[in-house]
């Protein structure tokens, strides 16, 4: 790890020496022309040099290769957005975070396709909202990061924008675009748990007779049967051009693909249309879209990877008879019933094969935007965007009656529904006039915004072989609307200053509490920009292409709080099996009020961002770098509530999160000649979100328990004022003059001489100090070769497999129970789970994809052109983590579906 880390510093400076000393040398290389670079800014559109706030734009040049999902395609490409993949089974989604988290209740950005800001709240059956979308549809992300960027989206704004710009036609030839891709997945490496040896020496050497009359004569690695090589194919076809000055493009697309545990399989249709016809002599511009997408799922049983771990090495897959479907099991001759062990742990293959766990997702949405230029006032356009966002799931979960899982009801079935519908209605008023009087250029915009979205969630009963039906489910009929009003002026004064100003006033049904007390918000913002190199002193300075300062101040708002009525009254099903009453067979759900706040408020977040523009060499180098500080407050939380009261827990503003980082962007070009390019990115970020303030509490000491573990309430993690979020809060482990921890000792930090839960204290976080991405391209002729790496330093991972190893895992009720290895050396008898020892060093350098393409040329004639290319994802990880694999969202190791190694081969033809 030391090593990779100061390979990591010294890169950086040899690349930046090498790019200049060749663009001091290479005589080939003249000054380009100029071609002003233009980014989404939310509501329209700004040179990239005239920018005032952190927006960072990525086009489909720069994508990472042989993506299946949108998220995947700027993976490490950009400074202060991290993905981290939440599964490795296909289609999964990721958890996407820009500058880290500032919010107890959500942190996710938010998403605007074309227009259209995107429902991302979970679909039952769909596994990543982001499926929406056909990455090979997509032209260019433009990500929002500050608040003086973000706060014209108000009140949805505090995590960030992502604003996806998808592909559209263009007129002339009649175009095609074939892709398509053929991959082979296999796993990372398998938890560290006993082989059969192993297994059977430990219980012969702590088990009592009749554990040891439990062994087995198999020798079974049960990680690696329900783990398989799976196959996958990703299919693309777009069709382009215009018709009588009518441009379109269409696209179709199918992927297809296995996941790597057994029984796990995915399939997405999907269907892009775009039509951009211009009229009234090109006053009148209509931008209509298409979107829809089909996608099928086949979910594994959720407990067969921790099965897999904890399943005893020494028996057979296979019984030799056809009870439980085949499958050994532990079993009980006292149980009459089914002859099963209620306690043992499942045939993780019996639990895979024992269950069809299978969802479908449609989703579609079409959208129309009208921009017309006024005859009478050129320098005035009004714009009208409407759409319609429809999504319905459908499901069923059916659990054979021949399986061990099955068995005691008869099996079980149980379908499952929801449809959640949004539509949205937008006009603005777009007014752009050079004042050549005082040499400036003015844009100001303002307008008006409606959205409304409606979730159906019908009851959905399970019916069980033996007559019974349990009604315990949660139906619903939800619905929130968000109105705004928005304005912006951007102002352009000789080429060289810009000042931008919005303020966006959102009324959000969420915060009605029966008067209209908290239901609106402001979010207002400022920033400026100084284009040094347009001063006199730098104009004719030719090695300086770009130099800019920025900086701003804005704020933005959260309305999300887990509930569409959190400060109004309402009655909905109980979610406990506790909570019902029988009439005959059929138990039926209690219907209850819900607790609610209605003092509710905003949760808000104000942003500072100072920041630096640079590309000099004739844009051989370019760059940026960003300081912010961002404190956001009256934070929304689910907090506990008094004994007796109508839940557990209710929905208050409870206080502040204080972050504050940096993000450095730097683009190099070491080579450009004719025949060789050579493009190299780096980006870094580093942010610390801190709780400043519990308000709701009057112990300034008091922790907010998150992070769950195996049991009730077994939380690693607090949140606590003066500690990083989510910080784990654990004993500290004491050891014997050999380094081997003792049992049960930890240091007494309290000085009591007791050992209790006053003598937790916070250590290590899962947020890390710094994030890294590294990129390069090479061009050789018609040879392409590319990577991407990233690294991610000071994170902490909670090693929950290590910690719930014990001699006490063979000690169970008739049945034995594989375990990690670390217990060979601990030798602890009962687990620890609170030991800070299982709280690992996590950081790692990852090779997300490295990529080498073949351009054919022309293959059938003119017009004609093939492409080849072979890649390889997730190549390799070093990190210091004992667990398969170190990048896991939240810190806390359960025994995740691990990402898989991907292999393809893909061939791209034009015609």
């Amino acid at each position: 790890m030391k090593n990779f880390t100061t390979v990591l510093k010294i890169a950086p400076a040899f690349l930046l020496a090498s790019t200049i000393i060749h663009a001091q040398t290479n005589d080939s290389v003249t000054k380009e022309k100029k071609i002003e670079e233009v980014v989404l800014i939310g509501y329209g559109k700004q040179k990239k040099t005239d920018l005032t706030g952190s927006i960072t734009s990525i086009t489909s040049k720069d994508f990472n290769a042989g993506a299946s999902t949108a998220d995947q395609l700027i993976v490490g490409k950009t400074p202060g957005v991290q993905i981290t993949g939440n599964s490795g089974a296909p289609g999964a989604g990721s958890t996407i975070r820009v500058r880290g988290g500032s919010s107890f209740i959500n942190n996710d950005p938010l998403i605007v396709i074309d227009g259209v800001p995107i429902d991302f709240n979970s679909l039952s059956g769909a596994t990543n909202p982001l499926s929406l979308i056909n990455p090979n549809d997509i032209e260019t992300f433009d990500i929002l990061k500050d608040a003086s960027s973000a706060a014209i989206y108000g009140n949805r704004a505090s995590n960030g924008v992502i604003l996806i710009t998808t592909k559209k036609g263009t007129t002339g030839k009649f175009r095609v675009n074939f892709n398509t891709n053929f991959s082979v997945s296999e796993k990372m490496g398998n938890v560290d748990v006993m082989n059969a040896s192993q297994f059977r020496s430990f219980v012969d050497s702590y088990g009592t007779a009749a554990q040891k009359s439990y062994l087995g004569n198999a020798d079974t690695n049960w990680q690696d049967q329900i783990y398989q090589q799976a196959w996958g194919t990703d299919n693309n076809v777009a069709f382009s051009g215009g018709v009588k000055g009518l441009p379109y493009r269409v696209s179709l697309g199918y992927n297809e693909q296995n996941g790597i545990v057994k029984t796990n399989e995915f399939r997405r249709t999907s269907l892009g249309f775009n039509l951009s016809p211009k009229f009234f002599d090109n006053h009148l511009t209509v931008n209509g879209n298409f979107k829809g997408t089909f996608s099928e799922n086949r979910f594994p049983d959720g407990g067969a990877i921790g099965a897999s771990i904890y399943f005893d090495p020494t028996q057979p897959v296979y019984s030799g008879n056809s009870n439980y479907g085949g499958y050994y099991e532990w079993l009980d001759p006292a149980n009459t019933a089914t002859g099963l062990n209620v306690n043992g742990t499942r045939n993780p293959l019996g639990l895979l094969y024992g269950k069809r766990d299978i969802s479908s997702v449609f989703r579609i949405i079409p959208s129309l935007q009208l921009d017309y230029k006024f005859h009478f006032l050129p320098d005035l356009r009004l714009n009208l965007n409407g759409s319609y966002d429809y999504a319905k799931s459908d499901g069923s979960v059916n659990v054979s009656k021949d399986f061990a899982q099955g068995i005691g009801t008869l099996g079980s079935y149980r379908s499952y529904s929801q449809e959640i519908k949004s539509k949205l209605f937008e006009s603005y008023l777009n007014y752009v006039k050079k004042i050549q009087a005082i040499n400036t250029t003015v844009d100001v915009i303002g307008g008006y915004s409606y959205q409304n979205r409606h979730v159906i969630t019908p009851e959905a009963p399970t019916y069980y072989g033996n007559g019974q039906k349990t009604d315990f489910s949660t139906p619903g009929d939800a619905e929130r609307t968000l109105i705004s009003f928005y304005a912006r002026g951007i102002f352009t004064i000789a080429d060289r200053y810009v000042i931008n100003g919005s303020i966006r006033r959102d009324g959000s049904s969420i915060f009605w509490n029966g008067n209209r007390d908290h239901l609106w918000g402001n979010f207002p913002a400022v920033s400026i920009a100084w284009k040094i190199n347009e001063e006199g002193f730098l104009k004719n300075i030719s090695s300086i292409n770009s130099l800019k300062v920025r900086a701003g101040w804005g704020k933005t708002g959260q309305q999300e709080t887990g509930n569409d009525y959190p400060a109004f009254g309402s009655y909905s099903y109980s979610n406990s099996s506790t909570s019902q009453y029988q009439f005959g067979n059929n138990y039926y759900t209690l219907l209850r009020p819900d607790v609610y706040n209605p003092n509710l408020v905003w949760e808000t977040t104000t942003t500072k961002n100072i920041g630096l523009d640079f590309a000099i060499l004739n844009n051989r180098i370019s760059g940026s770098f960003d300081y912010f500080d961002k404190k956001s407050e009256n934070l929304i939380s689910r907090v506990p509530t008094w004994a007796g009261d109508l839940s557990n827990f209710n929905v208050k503003n409870v206080g502040i999160i204080a972050n504050k980082g940096f993000e450095v962007n730097l683009n190099l070009v070491p080579v450009k000649k004719d025949n060789i390019t050579w493009d190299v990115n780096l980006n870094a970020t580093r942010f610390n979100p801190k709780v400043t303030s519990l308000s709701q509490f009057v112990d300034s000491s008091y922790k907010i328990p998150v992070g769950t573990l195996t049991g009730i309430n077994n939380y690693i993690q607090a949140v606590t004022v003066g500690q990083p979020l989510n910080s784990f809060y654990v004993y500290q482990q004491v050891y014997d003059s050999n380094g081997k921890p003792l049992e049960g000792i930890y240091v007494d930090r309290n000085g009591d001489g007791k050992s209790t839960e006053d003598d937790k204290y916070f250590y290590k976080s899962p947020n890390p100090d710094v994030i890294l991405g590294f990129s390069t391209k090479v061009s050789v002729k018609k040879w392409e070769f590319s990577t991407a790496l990233r690294a991610v330093l000071g994170n902490y991972v909670y090693n929950n497999s290590a910690s719930n190893s014990s001699i006490a895992n063979i000690q169970a009720n008739n049945f034995l129970s594989n375990t990690n290895v670390s217990v060979l050396s601990t030798q602890f008898a009962t687990t620890q789970l609170f030991s800070d020892m299982f709280i690992e060093d996590a950081s790692f350098l990852r090779m997300d994809n490295f990529s080498v393409a073949y351009n054919v040329g022309e293959f059938m004639g003119k017009g004609t052109n093939l492409r080849v290319n072979a890649m390889a994802q997730n190549v390799f990880v070093i990190t210091k983590y004992k667990g398969v694999d170190p990048e896991i969202f939240g810190g806390i190791d359960n025994g995740f579906y691990q990402r898989p190694k991907v292999y393809s081969v893909g061939f791209n033809f034009q015609f």
